[in-house]
């Protein structure tokens, strides 16, 4: 961690403290208004949304140009500050610029899961109750159509009417000199709330938790203390820039710093190559889903070439490794140059993985590959990282380390192994859900501290080992307490298996104790491979055989009471949240 004991990542700020803010922190259109005035011409925005796919690039000025025009237009349509202005869509520079307006005419940004039906938008809507809704050409028509408390605009060219680069205020002098003066005066302050952010799996009503400007541009540089990032890196908007993840850890970061954003449209595989290749990716973040399948993607084509090359790649991969974490030199890059240039990740600089837990074979593969592979650790409630793995001295079996001295983190009633509830302070931490003060209370102890749900320990060097969910927690009959994602994790590089969810199960009604069982939806590759057709197959008895076979394997490396006794095939995947979780709100008979 040398070259991160004396780092400062706010440095720069202090050039534009008493000019463009003067508060603790600046807000996110102070934060962006600092790249403006350092990096005007460095790009900013990219899509390959060009004729033919080619590259669309906006420089920070440019960007600038198209987020003062449309909060002026904001302004001159009677937004006042605090109201909520709500975008749904695909990621797009459309879709970053509607939030940065919305911000810097004092408004507060709701950022709409694209992917919801329309139905649960509308729910989600109806309680943010926005001025205005941007949405994408999919759904426009929809919402455009229909009586809506809410004015509809485009975040697509194919609606030029109502497209937002379109949306220009009035032209007269006079005019324009009182929009600034509106602009001006509905400035937001750091505590001010910037964005209100639906968690997944929301039913009923939905929860949105509130994070100001403080929470979001706090969070974006204290995380730098365990990563050291610059102007030079560009990120790669891949999962959905709604969520919390994405949104800070992407999008704000990289407006903090001055670094380019590419805005990912799709997750088919053709496209992602063709953008990690012609963008130049250095920062890519993803889940965990992803990770694994390009890891097994890379493994496939390594034992494709047969058992003596696989077995001299293998052993120059743990060389590389021991290597990496005695000496600090990262020889991966050059050993395996042509893999990674073939999987179009040898611009790849740093790989976080983050929304949830990693097993520890992937994230020791990246690294031997050469690649800088490290977890991170958050919710929604906390904007949302807490816990960052720092390169120089990253922990395979951790999320990471904390930001001591930058925020607190304590275990709650450990157990004897020091398992027990996270629980944290600090100016990440958000001011509550939405018009849900009960709710909010519910979630912080007596004396202040933020209750994750989680459960995890922290070792010597405050690095975090996450367990679970507490509200995932099997008991056993023996008393003995089982965390479901761990052992989930243990199947991660398994291909024959697309998804696998472990839970409780009574083993015996008089006693009521609980074993386990595994909800196995089996992949496409496996019923290839025992020549079976999955429509007609689903519930083909060698299909179970094969599953068992796998589960009978990992089994061997657990515990007793961590052993699966129960396998149930699913003929259809169940529900994913947009960052690629199981969704627990199922038990099966």
């Amino acid at each position: 961690m040398n070259s991160l004991k004396n780092y400062d990542p706010t440095w720069f700020l202090k050039d534009f403290k008493g000019s463009v803010f003067t508060e603790e922190w600046p807000t996110v259109p102070e934060a962006f208004t600092i790249s403006v005035k350092r990096f005007p011409n460095r790009p900013g925005f990219t899509d390959f949304e060009g004729p033919n796919g080619e590259r669309n690039t906006l420089s920070y000025e440019q960007v600038n140009q198209k987020v003062q025009t449309l909060a002026m237009w904001l302004c001159s349509n009677g937004v006042k500050k605090g109201d909520r202005i709500a975008v749904t869509g695909k990621n797009s520079p459309e879709w970053a610029i509607v939030y940065l307006a919305a911000l810097f005419a004092g408004a507060i940004i709701c950022p709409i899961d694209y992917a919801l039906a329309t139905e649960e938008q509308e729910n989600l809507l109806a309680t943010a109750e926005p001025k205005f809704l941007f949405v994408d050409a999919d759904k426009y028509p929809y919402y455009n159509d229909k009586a809506n408390s809410f004015k509809v605009y485009s975040l697509s060219s194919k609606f030029p009417e109502n497209y937002i680069y379109n949306l220009h205020p009035s032209a007269e002098k006079d005019e324009l000199e009182k929009l600034q003066e509106v602009l001006h005066s509905q400035v937001p302050h750091s505590e001010d709330t910037a964005a209100i952010l639906f968690t997944s799996g929301t039913t009923g009503k939905p929860k949105g938790v509130m994070l100001s400007h403080k929470n979001l541009i706090s969070d974006a540089f204290i995380a730098q203390y365990n990563m050291k990032i610059t102007e030079q890196d560009v990120f790669y908007a891949l999962l959905p820039i709604h969520h919390a993840y994405t949104m800070l850890a992407v999008f704000i970061e990289s407006i903090c710093i001055g670094a380019e954003v590419v805005f990912g449209k799709s997750m088919a595989v053709p496209r992602i190559m063709k953008e990690l290749k012609e963008g130049r990716i250095t920062m890519l973040l993803g889940v965990p889903l992803l990770f694994n399948k390009v890891a097994a993607g890379i493994l496939k084509g390594i034992k494709a070439k047969g058992p003596i090359v696989y077995g001299v790649m293998r052993f120059l991969m743990g060389l590389s490794y021991i290597i990496k974490k005695l000496f600090g030199v990262n020889p991966g890059k050059t050993l395996f140059k042509p893999v990674l240039q073939q999987a179009n990740l040898y611009t790849v600089r740093i790989a976080i993985c983050g929304g949830g837990p990693l097993a520890k074979s992937v994230f020791r593969l990246y690294n031997e590959m050469g690649i800088n592979f490290v977890q991170g650790y958050g919710l929604t409630e906390t904007s949302p990282i807490i816990a960052l793995n720092p390169i120089e001295h990253f922990k395979i079996e951790s999320v990471g380390s904390y930001f001591v001295g930058h925020m607190q983190m304590r275990i709650d009633n450990p157990n004897e192994q020091g398992v027990g509830e996270i629980q944290v302070k600090g100016p990440m931490v958000m001011q509550g859900y939405y018009k849900m003060p009960e709710e909010t209370a519910k979630m912080f102890t007596e004396d202040g501290w933020f209750k994750t749900g989680d459960l995890g320990y922290l070792d010597s060097e405050n690095y975090l080992m996450l367990t679970g969910r507490v509200k995932n927690m099997i008991v056993t009959e023996g008393g003995k307490n089982v965390y479901p994602e761990e052992i989930e994790d243990m199947f991660q590089l398994e291909t024959d298996i697309q998804q696998i969810t472990v839970q409780g199960y009574i083993e015996n009604e008089a006693t009521r104790s609980e074993a386990l069982e595994a909800l196995v939806y089996p992949s496409d590759d496996l019923f290839t491979k025992l020549g079976l057709e999955r429509l007609s197959n689903a519930d083909n008895p060698s299909v179970k055989e094969a599953v068992q076979k796998i589960i009978d394997s990992i089994n061997r490396k657990l515990l007793p009471y961590q052993r699966i006794t129960k396998l149930t095939i699913l003929d259809k995947p169940l529900e994913m949240t947009t960052t690629l979780k199981v969704k627990r709100n199922y038990k099966q008979a």
